[in-house]
């Protein structure tokens, strides 16, 4: 594609006597070459301009950089025999995203993002799992990675991938058939413009709790961050779906936008007008489901995995499911076949004394709370859970988790998450603020070896934190630890 051709797409023009051909665009100057376009983004830690030298030098065909007021820039640049023209811009990162969709080529045609503070992986989870029950080509992308019924690469680990992988990824999907995508929209991915090339047809907002205030600083620039999705990225008139029971500013903020923008609302949960859990009976297996469907009571159903807040996740994915009401009936009725997702509330070990452990990704206080809300109702014994925080990461969820902890389990031992570059003890003594009867065990390991030897008949084990992750970062290195695998190992050797 012409460089010329492709400034149209944004609503730009080119003055430039020279028309290169583009046949990429990369914001990591390590990937430049010739017909490269280098978009020089400022992040939190780097500074894209910085290695503008050397993708000039690396055979760039243009560099896209911010406009800053004041600044005059020249219309190119020539660094070791080759020459980049210089385009400056209000917002480069978005330029980025949409430019690596018209470049990538087609996506599929039904793209599901689904946002919030908890529940986005098991939501996209579900969402895909329905799909190819009905026997539909799906994938879903997010923390979990790429998950799908074609074979592609692995994507990096990150909840939202970056702008020009995101577009790529989709248009090989689209090139093996696929057609139903299930995407996780993480406040950092929005707020980064990284979805802003997505050709979304469907959004899911889950709830909005407190995370990530190390990088927004306040809520209410969290939630905006959020909000985005819906106010900008889901076309007039695309499919919304709310978990009603979020928090009331957050719920009264998407319908207006929904009102505004005439988008096609429905909503799930205890108050949920499209589907309404009725009531929710915990079974040993899951939980017994009666379920309202705009207004008309449906059979009850077993739904296969402990824990409300799944089945939360389940009708969120269910009412993204459907383009026809006529469906619904039906894809609620395929909720007993759904499969739990890895480290989400997930049974690792059972005990012969009836005891047993689960491991969950639960990392902020709403979703330590709900989730041990969730198993209280399994435990005809003790509750009991490990848990620690993340280091270099919000601070203020810390004495938060500890009194969640102290209040809903029955015996609490404080361990070491990913402490990245703080000092272990310092988070771990954060926490035991508000839970001072907890036991402090900063090996992980011997923590949650401690737990399973004290469990007795009827207990359940929670190890919360990490969930699905297979490492543990400790001074900038990650050392093999997987919380699920070394549960089920000690579990056997106690047995």
């Amino acid at each position: 594609m012409k460089l010329s051709s492709l400034l149209h797409h944004h609503g730009l023009t080119s003055n430039f006597a020279h028309d290169p051909e583009i046949s990429s665009i990369t914001a990591d100057s390590r990937n430049v070459g010739t017909g490269c376009i280098f978009v020089a983004l400022k992040g939190t830690k780097q500074d894209g301009r910085h290695f503008i030298p050397l993708a000039v030098a690396q055979g760039a065909a243009a560099i896209v950089q911010a406009e800053e007021a004041g600044q005059h820039y020249p219309s190119q640049q020539t660094e070791n025999g080759h020459t980049a023209l210089i385009i400056t811009l209000p917002d480069p990162a978005r330029f980025l995203a949409r430019s690596a969709a018209l470049l990538a080529g087609p996506q599929p045609e039904h793209i599901a993002a689904i946002t919030g503070t908890n529940g986005k992986s098991s939501t996209a989870d579900f969402l895909r799992q329905l799909h190819q029950l009905r026997h539909e080509k799906a994938a879903s992308l997010g923390t979990l990675g790429l998950i799908s019924d074609v074979s592609l690469p692995p994507l990096p680990s990150l909840t939202t991938p970056d702008a020009v992988t995101l577009a790529n990824t989709l248009a090989a999907l689209k090139a093996h058939g696929v057609n139903h995508v299930a995407l996780e929209a993480s406040s950092h991915g929005l707020q980064q413009h990284r979805l802003d090339g997505v050709a979304i047809t469907a959004a899911a907002f889950s709830n909005l709790t407190r995370d990530h205030l190390d990088y927004h600083h306040t809520l209410e620039a969290y939630r905006h961050a959020k909000l985005h999705l819906f106010e900008k990225l889901l076309p007039e008139g695309g499919l919304a779906v709310l978990n009603s029971d979020m928090d009331g500013e957050s719920y009264q903020a998407l319908c207006e936008i929904a009102t505004r923008r005439k988008l096609n609302l429905r909503t799930v949960g205890a108050t949920g007008k499209t589907i309404r859990i009725v009531e929710a009976i915990p079974t040993p297996q899951g939980m017994d489901l009666t379920l309202q469907l705009h207004g008309r009571t449906l059979p009850s159903l077993h739904f296969p995995l402990p824990g409300r807040f799944q089945a939360e996740n389940a009708l969120l994915a269910a009412a993204l499911c459907w383009d026809d009401d006529k469906e619904a009936e039906a894809i609620i009725n395929l909720l007993p076949q759904l499969k739990g997702v890895p480290g989400r509330c997930e049974p690792v070990a059972h005990l012969p004394n009836g005891a047993c452990a689960y491991v969950d990704y639960a990392h902020t206080p709403d979703a330590l709370e709900h989730v041990l809300l969730s198993l209280r109702p399994h435990a005809s014994g003790r509750l009991i859970v490990v848990f620690g925080a993340g280091g270099d990461r919000d601070k203020g969820k810390r004495p938060l988790m500890g009194q969640i902890a102290a209040h809903l389990a029955d015996e609490v031992i404080v361990t070491d998450d990913n402490p990245r570059s703080e000092d272990p003890a310092t988070i771990r003594a954060e926490i035991l603020a508000t839970a001072p009867q907890a036991k402090e065990i900063g090996d992980r390991k011997k923590a949650i070896q401690t737990a399973l030897a004290g469990l007795k008949e009827g207990d359940v084990l929670l190890i919360a934190g990490k969930g699905h992750e297979t490492g543990q970062i400790i001074k900038g290195e990650t050392h093999p630890f997987d919380d699920r695998t070394i549960t089920a190992t000690l579990a056997k050797e106690l047995a």
